[in-house]
């Protein structure tokens, strides 16, 4: 889905787009030639040096402060999302969340099915003809009901799953002309999730290494999101995987 010469940039939104995997996205994205917009929850700096280093490769790129959870918030975001694009060829569910200390019992569930859907929702009048949304997950979430489960993080799995059955849902009608695509990954070297799940599951990682052989970068997730969403081969509903068997997951024994 290489962009023709002469054609407009296409236009990307990220979610939770200023560390991690979703700032990895917002520069393949970049150098891939889109515009991309991503939201930041509150790290400002960090957000501050996404955007230096994409406009340094001549980007056009914007950060926008949003609590998806915050409805009232959301809708300041995309009155300000409007002011900056009519228009929105790629939107990649990256924010997450249920692994914060002190979150309320019903919080995974909120960040993770209820405002993942609703923030779609919201995104829908300014997606074109033919765009891709794509939802960025983990193979525990993926796969959730099927494989073992770590007890820190399945909470969060179960929503993450619930929120990807949602969307599934929502995306299968043919009407709205977007397409849905699931991209999965293994534990993510230098991410926070694995630092956190560490405490509960001491040696996580390195049995994930040994199983899987090694474990994906953000980069490396970035990339794959990316080439997902530009990639028109792909049809509504695939998953992407990256790293690891999504048959052998569990904590080390």
């Amino acid at each position: 889905m290489d962009r023709l010469a002469g054609s407009p940039p296409r236009v990307a939104l990220v979610t939770g787009g200023s560390r991690g995997i979703g700032a990895a996205t917002v520069l393949a994205l970049c150098r891939r030639g889109c515009d991309v917009v991503f939201t930041y929850r509150s790290r400002l700096r960090r957000a501050e040096q996404v955007l230096a280093e994409a406009s340094a490769a001549g980007a056009r790129v914007a950060a926008f402060a949003n609590d998806m959870t915050d409805s009232v918030a959301t809708t300041s975001f995309f009155r300000g999302l409007r002011a900056w694009t009519d228009r929105l060829h790629v939107l990649v569910l990256n924010a997450s969340g249920g692994l914060e200390p002190g979150a309320d019992p019903g919080y995974a569930m909120r960040i993770n099915r209820d405002a993942q859907l609703a923030f779609a929702e919201r995104a829908l009048p300014l997606l074109v003809a033919g765009a891709t949304v794509v939802l960025v997950t983990s193979h525990w979430a993926h796969r959730y009901g099927e494989v073992p489960q770590l007890p820190a993080y399945a909470p969060v799995a179960e929503s993450k799953h619930a929120g990807e059955v949602a969307l599934r849902e929502r995306f299968a009608d043919p009407g709205l002309g977007v397409r849905l695509l699931v991209v999965t990954g293994d534990l993510v070297e230098g991410t926070v999730t694995p630092k956190l799940l560490e405490r509960t599951s001491p040696g996580l990682a390195e049995h994930r290494r040994h199983e899987a052989g090694s474990l994906p970068t953000a980069a490396q997730m970035g990339d794959a999101i990316a080439d997902a969403a530009l990639d028109d081969a792909l049809p509504t509903g695939h998953t992407v995987v990256v790293g690891g068997d999504l048959g052998s997951l569990g904590a080390p024994q």
